[in-house]
């Protein structure tokens, strides 16, 4: 059903799963540290609609590696470059930095984007607000432990204890207690695939440097979808960031989760599908 190959965007091999026409292009673009495989959970339901194509991020997967060029502004202009190569223009759903993506390149080629869905786009907590969050300490465990020949059983040993300094708490809580093995194993599987230079600007508080949220979501055209998860549960955006993002986009609507934490297309898949598969349908 899915076909993986290299597509040479703007300089850069990217790998891309790409789905049978049944409508259509939807990009799928996954959030950091992750890649394609990210959206099986809500995969299946988009097919019957519409021709996907789920992207493995430059330094992630099967992608190319690009040393010194992990921004999230870096990524952009691959996206902009598979937006380009359609026919007819997409929809595009990104997670986390997708979503950041997403959103920069429905402003750098509106005519090529349809419609936005943008599941809780992290912007200044991964950003200048980092070291103020357990994010900071999350990343700064990966930079110790991703390394090439790395296996799955051993980074998945040592995620579930990288520590973590969460707000309000005084001691470090390992990652294992708040994430429960299968979940662990995914994203070690995803590890042994990432360049760890990935991880360089996030630690550093640097991921954002060229990154202009409102400026970019005043050149969007598009209808765009705000997935919102709840900032006590470990979602990202924050309601100040939420508040500009949907008073900026032209043409928005937000679906907020309670109780459901960063991850929502794995958290709560069918909840999320509901307003995600209107929203697609309606842009058609």
């Amino acid at each position: 059903m899915f076909a993986e190959r290299a597509w040479e965007l703007g300089g850069v091999s990217i790998q891309v799963a790409q789905g049978p026409a049944n409508g259509p292009p939807l990009v799928l673009l996954h959030g950091v540290v992750r890649r394609w495989t990210d959206f099986v959970s809500v995969i299946p339901s988009f097919l019957p609609r519409w021709a996907v194509h789920a992207v493995d991020f430059r330094g992630h997967g099967g992608s190319e590696r690009t040393p010194g060029s992990y921004c999230v502004v870096d990524y952009v202009p691959d996206i902009v470059a598979l937006l380009r190569s359609f026919d007819e223009p997409a929809a595009v759903y990104g997670h986390s930095l997708g979503a950041m993506v997403a959103l920069a390149a429905a402003a750098a080629a509106p005519e090529k984007v349809r419609a936005l869905v943008l599941e809780d786009p992290p912007f200044h907590t991964m950003g200048r607000d980092i070291f103020g969050t357990a994010f900071r300490s999350q990343f700064a465990g990966l930079t110790r432990i991703v390394r090439p020949g790395r296996t799955v059983a051993e980074l998945s040993v040592e995620l579930a204890a990288i520590p973590l300094q969460l707000p309000g708490r005084p001691d470090p809580v390992p990652l294992g207690q708040l994430r429960d093995a299968p979940a662990l194993r995914y994203m070690a599987s995803c590890l042994v695939q990432l360049d760890p230079d990935v991880l360089a600007p996030i630690v550093a508080g640097e991921w954002l440097e060229g990154y202009d949220g409102p400026a970019l979501a005043a050149h969007v055209r598009c209808p765009a979808l705000v997935l919102e998860a709840d900032l006590a549960a470990g979602g990202m955006l924050t309601p100040a960031d939420a508040q500009w993002l949907t008073s900026v986009l032209p043409r928005s609507a937000s679906v907020r989760f309670p109780g459901v934490g960063h991850l929502l297309h794995w958290l709560a898949p069918d909840a999320l599908l509901r307003p995600t598969l209107a929203w697609l349908e309606s842009t058609r």
